[in-house]
């Protein structure tokens, strides 16, 4: 069993801007390693002569602003997808919670799991339009943009064009967490001290061992996601897929037949090299970002350490804090004397 404590000395609000924060660095340092994984899934040409390769013929093609394509996308839905994974989270996490506030680890991978589902489902259509962007030349761009990538899919392919790959989407958010998760839980025997106590370079290696096991395992069904949304007769070369399909089962069984069960897993390589360093920025980033809000809430000296505030409740919420110090000001304020007066 695990006790499920939320830190209340930081904000909801605080919160969420910590989490943008930290995930947009990360998308957009490893933006280019995403596009070439994109790419790699989807089974375009750029793709065959490996990852330098790739780089090299796309920044040939389109130019080395290219390698960012889909990144401003990818980080606009970054805000919304992090605020209903935490309301939802928070929400599941409680109800799995018994009466003595212990849950277990079981329960808690299935909230997180939930919490991953709802926030991928409100906030799919994004992340299709960041697939197209990718997927298009950028010098002969089918979509002008975010807003017109949703107007055009909308027209022309209709409101389900928008949600297509969302049934692997959701699938695999399950080994993803369950793997990261379980991952995460065995950290502090591995380290032999408690989570609280990490370091930032344990951060960093902890996110980075926990996405790599997870992203392992749910690979399949990113490239399946991939290659249902990259798929359109709209787009120049059917959108650059190299196998048709008419469902996910179908495109499991396409990918399978043509390219081998190895096929499910094409784009692993540069996939692993840009979520490891990206969950490991993303998670150091937010963890400083966190005690930077502490500070700023007064709970520690100094967002460069741990170190507590002398005489501070540490289990004070930032409001209650805020007030008790203008109470203990407004007590040991010189009065003014009636003569001032």
């Amino acid at each position: 069993m695990a006790t499920w404590r939320r830190d209340g000395r930081v904000t909801a609000l605080q919160r969420l801007g910590c989490a943008g924060l930290a995930g947009a660095l990360s998308l957009s340092l490893t933006a280019p390693l995403e596009l070439l994984t994109v790419l790699a899934q989807v089974g375009s040409g750029h793709c065959r002569r490996g990852l330098r390769g790739a780089g090299r013929s796309l920044c040939r093609a389109e130019g080395l602003r290219a390698l960012w394509k889909g990144n401003l996308t990818a980080c606009l839905r970054l805000f919304p997808y992090s605020a209903l994974q935490l309301a939802a989270s928070r929400r599941l996490v409680i109800l799995f919670t018994d009466e003595l506030g212990h849950i277990s680890h079981w329960r808690a991978i299935m909230a997180g799991s939930l919490a991953g589902m709802v926030a991928t489902i409100v906030t799919y259509p994004t992340d299709v339009i960041k697939t197209r962007l990718i997927v298009q030349n950028r010098l002969e761009p089918s979509y002008e943009g975010i807003l017109h990538a949703f107007y055009k899919i909308y027209h022309q392919e209709g409101f389900f064009a928008l949600y297509r790959g969302v049934s692997p989407a959701i699938l695999g958010a399950v080994p993803f967490s369950a793997g990261s998760f379980f991952v995460y839980i065995n950290l502090d025997k591995i380290w032999r001290e408690p989570i609280v106590h990490f370091t930032p370079l344990q951060n960093f290696i902890n996110g980075c061992v926990a996405a790599g096991v997870a992203q392992t395992l749910s690979f399949p069904f990113e490239t399946v996601k991939r290659k249902m949304q990259a798929q359109s007769p709209w787009l120049p070369h059917y959108g650059a897929v190299d196998v048709h399909f008419t469902g996910m089962a179908d495109c499991f069984r396409q990918t399978v037949k043509n390219k081998g069960v190895l096929g499910l897993w094409s784009g692993l390589t540069p996939s692993l090299l840009k979520i490891v360093p990206y969950f490991g920025v993303m998670f150091t980033t937010f963890e400083f970002c966190k005690r930077v809000c502490l500070y700023r809430n007064g709970y520690i000296e100094s967002p460069l350490n741990y170190k507590l505030t002398p005489g501070v409740d540490q289990s004070l919420q930032p409001q209650e804090l805020r007030e008790l110090k203008l109470l203990r000001r407004e007590n040991f304020e010189p009065r003014k004397s009636a003569l001032e007066n």
